[in-house]
């Protein structure tokens, strides 16, 4: 299986970011995995996940076809968990910086799993996930950044984003990721949100 072609940054601003939910600077990718928002939910949160398959390796096609529902759990010892698994995210970021779309902004993803925000639970009704190529025990690369910092300012301009947020934010003590390696800084500096809209949340 290979890698389909995916964009490593954004042309220049020359129309509308997001046609039905789609971010015109991502190859799209029409992932099975997804169903309506409930009524009347916008999108308030980014979530930020970091996503390796198997463990620590990077440039595979496995993370894409766990997102399209068509993972070869044979292919890996460390797949055998994932059988009959559904998930998915909006965004994918790989380690070059390309960009993927697997599910409309419009719709919900199945990337948080239980999960609360705040005083909100079930945080895929009103979240857009962002699945970073990586791991806890290693930095990310600069071009992920590059093109997070771009699709953070698109969804910021488009949606009524109100804090980002990590995985394990969301879901502590079950998740770790992005881990303790992310650069939340970049994060700060790249959206302008006001420090009690990014962790550590009080």
């Amino acid at each position: 299986m290979t890698l389909p072609e995916a964009p490593r940054r954004p042309p220049p601003h020359d129309g509308p970011l997001f046609e039905q939910g789609w971010y015109r600077h991502a190859l799209r990718r029409d992932s099975p995995h997804f169903d309506a928002r409930p009524p009347q939910s916008a999108v308030e949160l980014v979530v930020l996940h970091g996503i390796s398959l198997p463990a620590g390796t990077f440039g595979t096609a496995h993370v894409d076809a766990l997102f399209m529902g068509c993972l070869d759990v044979a292919a890996h010892a460390e797949f055998a968990p994932l059988r009959g698994l559904r998930v998915s995210s909006h965004f994918l970021i790989r380690r070059g910086g390309e960009l993927l779309q697997y599910v409309s902004c419009e719709h919900r993803a199945w990337h948080a799993g239980a999960s609360r925000f705040g005083a909100r639970e079930r945080c895929n009704d009103f979240s857009v996930g962002i699945e970073l190529e990586g791991c806890d025990t290693l930095p990310y690369a600069p071009p992920q950044y590059e093109s997070l910092g771009a699709l953070l300012g698109a969804l910021l301009e488009a949606y009524p984003v109100r804090a980002i947020a990590g995985h394990s934010d969301i879901a502590p003590g079950r998740k770790t990721d992005p881990g303790p390696h992310f650069d939340w800084e970049f994060v700060r500096r790249a959206s302008a949100l006001a420090p009690g809209a990014l962790p550590p949340f009080a």
